[in-house]
This record gives structure tokens, C-alpha cells and sequence, in this order.
């Protein structure tokens, strides 16, 4: 099964604005996506730039998302822990949350928002990597969505 995700701040496959970007107030997008599995016990989001010169940039990893929810508003807080349990992981600028678009100059890059519905929470701690994310999340993906949008400076 497929999650419909997207955003209400950009197309799919369309510039993402600058707002977004470390060019601008380097804030999240709003996400939304559509009714998971029944079995579903919690989201995991991963955003990363396959485009980088030193290979794939991870700029966002989220996990323990609950199950219920359906969306994130924008500019979600860079907390490690956010109220609702969710907990946020490290990026590849060494930092907590959500790290937008920042490519070198020339053609755009992509950067791919990934989200997975699962069948356990990861408990894994606040500042997990991707790595320790998607090895967590072996065995226990149930449905999972894309959305890609681009920039460049």
C-alpha cells in the first residue's frame, strides 16, 4: 500500500520556496498524507538531497510520529522530543530537526520527503540517525509515500 503524501507550500516536483531553504528561515513545510493501514502504530519522515556532491544529505529525520496524525504544520519546533511524542533525529548539518535546502551553486537539486507507516513505535532516542532509523524500521514498514520538490541558487 502507497501514502498519498504532500504539501499545501509547494508541487511535487516543483521549486520549493526559499522560506524552506537556509536562504530563507529555513523553516519545515506543511506535510499532509492520507489514512494509513489499520495495523499502523506510528510514522517515520525521512528528507534527504541524493543530489549533494558528497552523496545523499539527510536534512530531516522524524520518528515516532503517532499514529493518528495526519499532518505537520509548518515550521514545526526543532526539539529533540515534541509534545506529542514524536521525536526528531540528527541531520547531516549536525543538527536536531528539520535542516532546509542549502545546495551549492548550479543546478537544482532534489530533495526527497519519504514517509513510512509502521506497525511498532521505534523507540529509538531523540538525535537517531537515518541509518539508525531505516534499521530500525526493517521488517516493520506497512505502507510508505514520496514527495520530491526542488531547488537551486
Amino acid at each position: 500500500m502507497s501514502l498519498e503524501l504532500k504539501s499545501p507550500d509547494f508541487t511535487a516536483g516543483g521549486n520549493i520556496p526559499k522560506q524552506f531553504t537556509c536562504d530563507g528561515a529555513d523553516i519545515s513545510p506543511a506535510l499532509e498524507w492520507n489514512a494509513p493501514p489499520a495495523a499502523t502504530q506510528s510514522f517515520a519522515l525521512i528528507a534527504d538531497d541524493p543530489d549533494a556532491p558528497v552523496g545523499i544529505w539527510v536534512h530531516w529525520v522524524i520518528f515516532d510520529l503517532p499514529a493518528k496524525l495526519r499532518a505537520l504544520p509548518q515550521n514545526l519546533p526543532k526539539n529533540e522530543q515534541l509534545a506529542d511524542g514524536s521525536r526528531q533525529g540528527r541531520n547531516d548539518f549536525k543538527k536536531t530537526g528539520y535542516g532546509g535546502p542549502c545546495p551549492p551553486a548550479g543546478k537544482p537539486h532534489r530533495y526527497f520527503l519519504k514517509l513510512y507507516a509502521l506497525d511498532a513505535k521505534l523507540n529509538l532516542k531523540p538525535g537517531a540517525t537515518k541509518k539508525e532509523v531505516e534499521q530500525a524500521m526493517q521488517g516493520h514498514i506497512l505502507a510508505q509515500g514520496e514527495y520530491m520538490g526542488r531547488y537551486s541558487r
